[in-house]
């Protein structure tokens, strides 16, 4: 069975976490401190928290922004429902902004025609908009932080898909049009800590913030403290944190995986260049790219064109994994969940959504996909849609 992801591991990631485990420090060691500064440095950004989950940066980062209860952050559906959640984590409310057809990012013209809608009738706007950065190719961050401007919200970049991509020559990451961006590292993504996520941001205040909210809130800077210290074993929780904390095993894999980031996604690149150099006589639509974006290529989705296509979307998913193919689908609409339809969302809300959600299939796309098996994708794919 070909997966449709795969993490890449090789001797220097083995060693890398060995060397850690037969340290001192498994945990709170110097191993984050380094991640941390690689991260950084490839993004051109000052500075970088890690945290033991995408999710948790998320969370961390809409509170560094001071959401919270009656207050509103908007998103996409088309994500992973933590990308909604975290909001709900601060006790806020989430609303969505239908997709892009081609992108399938948010799409600008309608973040545009809801803050103008909201503005007029004078409803609260949103605190926080946290754009998604959809398969690794960013949305179009220019516009969206013209609008930040015109309408008084922060931006929170998800792209936990988008590490090693770029948006007008600049990383992603780099928080160039942003307040903060949050990686991922599931062993889904392009590079790896096992479990694993990083918050990078421009600013030295949400910077504080988050290395003290990532730690119980839990301080040992005499210069943070509320009274004088009673010795060199004193801490003082001067506010309410988590246990967000990465461990320095999970960390090494992560300096050691980064050195490779850009071999990861220049073969990416490639397999991207090969699905649409092949696929591009089939009743499909492929990944558009905008111009001002080079993609990281975390998935490859086709839509299918069903009305010149004799199957139904769910016998071609079916056909292909009976074919060995374990393709996935990237993502049910987060407000179709029933979760969220109890907070009155329903079918029909976001069709743009809906209808990409009906006709979309992810493939097969990683570093170590090999050349036969990327023949095998696409010689099957050919012959269940023909």
């Amino acid at each position: 069975m070909i997966p449709y992801t795969l993490h890449n591991i090789n001797s220097d990631d083995i060693e890398s976490v060995v060397n850690v485990l037969n340290s001192d420090w498994l945990t709170q060691g110097s191993k984050i401190q380094d991640f941390e500064n690689l991260v950084s440095e490839y993004c051109n950004v000052k500075y970088a928290t890690a945290v033991n989950s995408g999710t948790s940066a998320l969370h961390l980062s809409c509170l560094v922004l001071g959401l919270g209860k009656d207050e509103l952050m908007w998103t996409t559906p088309n994500s992973f429902v933590a990308s909604a959640n975290c909001a709900l984590y601060c006790g806020a409310t989430v609303d969505f902004v239908d997709i892009n057809q081609d992108t399938y990012n948010m799409d600008v013209s309608a973040l545009k025609e809801k803050l103008e809608r909201t503005s007029s009738e004078k409803k609260p706007l949103p605190k926080i908009v946290m754009v998604v950065h959809f398969s690794g190719q960013s949305c179009e961050m220019k516009e969206i932080n013209r609008l930040s401007k015109k309408y008084g919200f922060k931006i929170i970049e998800d792209a936990t898909h988008a590490i090693g991509g770029k948006y007008c020559d600049s990383p992603i990451g780099s928080c160039d049009y942003s307040d903060l961006t949050v990686f991922s590292f599931h062993p889904a993504k392009n590079i790896t800590t096992g479990e694993g996520g990083m918050i990078l941001t421009k600013s030295e205040e949400y910077h504080n913030k988050l290395q003290l909210l990532r730690s119980h809130g839990v301080t040992r800077d005499e210069n943070l403290m509320e009274s004088v210290s009673h010795g060199p074993w004193y801490y003082q929780q001067i506010d309410l944190g988590y246990n967000y904390r990465l461990s320095d095993i999970h960390a090494a894999l992560g300096c050691s995986q980064i050195k490779r980031l850009d071999e990861f996604i220049n073969k990416r690149t490639n397999i991207f260049n090969v699905y649409n150099h092949e696929l591009k006589e089939l009743p499909i639509q492929l990944p558009l790219q905008h111009i001002d974006a080079k993609s990281a290529h975390h998935l490859f989705v086709i839509r299918l064109k069903l009305d010149k296509i004799k199957k139904t979307h769910r016998q071609i998913f079916e056909e292909l994994r009976e074919n060995g193919i374990a393709v996935n689908l990237h993502y049910i609409p987060i407000h179709t969940q029933p979760y969220y339809k109890k907070m009155g969302f329903n079918h029909g809300d976001f069709p743009q959504a809906e209808s990409y959600y009906s006709e979309a299939i992810s493939l097969p796309i990683y570093s170590s996909l090999e050349e036969n098996q990327l023949n095998q994708v696409i010689v099957t794919l050919k012959k269940i849609i023909n």
